[in-house]
């Protein structure tokens, strides 16, 4: 009898200092931010995701980071494991018992994938040939697009972003310095780790071919997808790069700095595109061409507005 009252007493006491200790602090949303914009950041240098996108997603996916999934397998974003996952994994029920998603060894390694899945994905393909302040144009088109089921869900968003003042984070990817304001064709950015040397032109990031190049080497040396290289220059996959030949590593904008460009003899169309980082649908569009043909040696092309028919 007695062991059975110790046995009662000892388990008493148990679940008195089990019920006493206080729960796992939840951190806030203003800590949220601050402790991870870094990290969006950093992937809205490596990716084009706008960091007040990244963030907002987080913040609405992982519940300011006190979700089960974030604090026991830093997935910020909710990211399922897929067949193509080989990492670790994280059983937790969700729309279904017992779902399956992905554990990574830190919150950066999150937000890495969030940013991979985004950019891997040709459903999101047109959200970066978006400006990369364009928070609103991005997270319509993340709902558009089918990231989430919510109605609501780019107004959510939006809304977080405006209330915390997310944007202000967009604002690193552009480049400060003085020099680059003056002159955005012969400063150099950064180097890869290939040692490519990284410009800006028409404030887009860019680098040159090299002699044996190909996309997927550029590609690779950059850590993007060949589709991305592809996509922004305008290129087809039979066409074969020149040594010395701009490669842009973000999208094109609608519009150059200059206002016109005067052809020389055997210009094309693309390489005028390519030369003052505009899209070249853009380019055929502002001028009243046909896609496919190619202007005349001393023809003016409007970079900036669209000439009048």
């Amino acid at each position: 009898m007695k062991s059975h009252l110790s046995i009662l007493f000892f388990c008493l006491v148990l679940l008195q200092n089990l019920v006493a200790q206080p729960a796992e602090r939840r951190i806030s949303r203003s800590e949220y931010i601050e402790k991870y914009k870094d990290d969006a950041i950093q992937e809205m240098h490596h990716s084009g995701v706008p960091a007040s996108i990244t963030l907002a997603q987080g913040i609405l996916e992982s519940g300011d980071g006190n979700s089960p999934l974030a604090l026991y397998a830093n997935n910020h974003f909710g990211i399922k494991c897929h067949a193509s996952w080989k990492g670790e994994t994280f059983i937790m029920d969700d729309d279904e018992k017992n779902e399956c998603f992905r554990k990574y060894n830190s919150a950066y390694e999150s937000f890495k994938d969030h940013s991979e899945f985004l950019t891997s994905r040709s459903r999101y393909a047109s959200l970066f040939e978006l400006n990369i302040t364009d928070y609103k144009g991005w997270a319509k088109g993340l709902k558009a697009a089918g990231y989430a089921t919510n109605p609501k869900y780019a107004d959510l968003l939006i809304a977080l972003i405006e209330k915390h003042e997310l944007y202000r984070f967009d604002n690193y990817a552009k480049v400060p310095s003085k020099q680059l304001a003056k002159n955005k064709t012969s400063s150099v950015l950064a180097e890869s780790q290939s040692k490519r040397i990284v410009k800006l032109r028409n404030n887009i990031k860019y680098t040159f071919v090299s002699d044996g190049d190909d996309v997927a080497s550029i590609a690779a040396d950059f850590d993007m997808n060949t589709w991305q290289i592809y996509k922004y220059n305008d290129l087809n996959k039979s066409d074969k790069l020149k040594s010395g030949e701009i490669i842009y590593l973000q999208p094109k904008r609608n519009k150059a700095t200059e206002e016109f460009h005067v052809v020389k003899s055997g210009e094309t169309m693309r390489e005028i595109a390519q030369m003052h980082g505009i899209k070249l649908k853009q380019l055929y569009k502002k001028n009243n061409l046909i896609v496919g043909t190619q202007p005349q040696a001393g023809q003016k092309l409007s970079l900036r507005k669209k000439l009048k028919e």
